[in-house]
């Protein structure tokens, strides 16, 4: 049994502005860079045996406020980055609307095999995100593996978890800088605790409301 503890990055300014990030960046602001410090005092009440971050700066910067509490080296991989949203990324919904009115139409059909030009389809998303996790856990059995990631990240996570299919609605919010609990035990995956920000405080969440696989990233 591989124990993980998927982390969404801090807030970010397009998390503010409600822009499409996927493989993109965009800065913490500074209540991301707070969200991300308080990440590593709670990480640091946890046996954690080793720290994987996405190569996307917005994830690595907070892996980094975590390390520098918990003395622990980052293992980056960009396979664990944000699913790739092509001409969407940096835009808002109304942009995309307004820009590229036939591409957003097959996009909100959530079609899993539909890829935006030049982006990744949520298929092949979902099968990089599952291999890339097995794989990690594969290397450490027995231990708890601390990743921060992507919003939709965690959301493959949680649907293989739950059984949940690609074009469902998510019943659950994405939290910024929340831990997010799953077991692996080598051919099934295992839910916990969704969504931990216990860290954080009443004033200092981040949530993106229930949504489709679709629409959040």
């Amino acid at each position: 049994m591989t124990q993980f503890i998927l982390i969404r990055h801090g807030e970010t300014v397009w998390n503010t502005e409600r822009r499409m990030q996927g493989q993109q960046d965009s800065p913490l602001t500074p209540r991301g860079l707070w969200q991300a410090e308080q990440l590593g005092l709670r990480l640091q009440q946890e046996s954690i045996h080793a720290l994987y971050a996405s190569d996307l700066p917005r994830a690595y910067r907070t892996a980094q406020a975590i390390a520098d509490v918990t003395g622990h080296a980052i293992v980056m991989d960009e396979r664990l980055r944000e699913r790739h949203f092509g001409v969407f990324e940096g835009m808002t919904y109304a942009d995309m609307v307004t820009t590229h009115p036939q591409i957003y139409q097959q996009f909100k059909a959530r079609d899993p095999n539909y890829a935006v030009p030049g982006g990744e389809s949520p298929a092949a998303f979902d099968q990089r995100i599952r291999a890339t996790l097995e794989e990690i856990g594969a290397r450490h059995p027995e231990q708890t593996v601390a990743i921060v990631t992507h919003g939709l990240v965690l959301d493959i996570a949680y649907r293989v978890a739950q059984g949940l299919d690609l074009v469902a609605e998510r019943p659950v919010p994405l939290v910024n800088a929340s831990l997010n609990w799953f077991d692996w035990d080598g051919e099934r995956w295992h839910a916990g605790r969704w969504g931990d920000a216990d860290h954080l405080g009443p004033d200092g969440v981040t949530i993106h409301q229930p949504g489709s696989f679709m629409r959040e990233a």
